[in-house]
């Protein structure tokens, strides 16, 4: 499609963006973030973001089309990546997007004390290739998080995985040992362990309104699954929650979950 572009790292697709018209997210899981922002923060009013993994920095324009004025903080730990990004598909003129380079977890560190209490959305999208860091999977990590966290604000985290989803049932011990709420958005093909894909979180600590939970399993572009409550405690079913230097080793997605 004419204006479309699609960025593959190491042969992995990463990001896709359409430069004239930021709304429309190509992904199947960006779409579902992009719906759980919309549930979670109504479109309008300005929001600050932080998005630990930039890509393309397709939600960072996707925020900037639909809350003007939002203030946003992208960490990634390439700078030549966020060059190459910038100079063939440009930012809109006038978002307020800072890039702070580094490793994620270092960097959440080091971010300025007024940040601290005021982020009403973190998104933590990282991948080296095709996994994910153990090390921006752990309680230590979203203890980090959740510091930064506005007190209606959300962490929303991307999950690949799949057959037993091992992986992914740590990930939700993992943040309900940091969070009050904690919900999965996710195809039920996946849910089943049918196949592999990926596993959308978001987790807070005030509780999403029933309404907002059914709105979101309707959302397109495939009807999800809206994993939480007692669900989700049966989907952990005594998962350990992942803890730095404990060995963990996330999966290694097949190239055929990537098309």
């Amino acid at each position: 499609m004419p204006g479309t572009f699609q960025l593959v790292v190491d042969g992995t697709p990463q990001s896709h963006v359409h430069l004239d018209r930021p709304t429309e997210l190509f992904f199947e899981y960006v779409q579902r973030i992009g719906h759980l922002i919309d549930q979670i923060e109504p479109v309008g009013g300005p929001i600050t973001a932080i998005h630990l993994g930039a890509g393309a920095l397709t939600l960072p324009r996707y925020i900037a089309a639909t809350r003007p004025g939002s203030t946003q903080h992208v960490i990634e730990l390439e700078p030549e990546l966020v060059a190459l990004v910038r100079e063939y598909l440009p930012l809109p003129r006038g978002a307020a997007i800072r890039v702070r380079y580094g490793d994620a977890r270092e960097v959440v560190g080091r971010l300025p004390a007024g940040l601290h209490g005021k982020a009403e959305l973190i998104i933590s999208d990282i991948f080296r290739g095709s996994q994910t860091p153990a090390h921006v999977t752990s309680v230590g990590y979203f203890q980090e998080l959740s510091a930064l966290l506005a007190p209606s604000g959300v962490v929303v985290v991307n999950v690949a995985d799949g057959n037993r989803l091992e992986f992914a049932r740590r990930h939700a011990a993992t943040l309900k040992e940091v969070f009050r709420e904690v919900i999965i958005l996710v195809e039920p093909g996946v849910l089943k362990g049918g196949r592999v894909g990926n596993l959308v979180f978001a987790a807070r600590n005030q509780p999403l309104a029933s309404a907002q939970l059914t709105r979101l399993a309707h959302l397109g572009p495939f009807p999800a699954k809206v994993v939480s409550g007692t669900e989700l405690d049966q989907f952990i079913a005594g998962a350990r929650p992942i803890q730095d230097n404990d060995g963990t080793r996330p999966p290694t997605p097949p190239k055929e979950l990537f098309g």
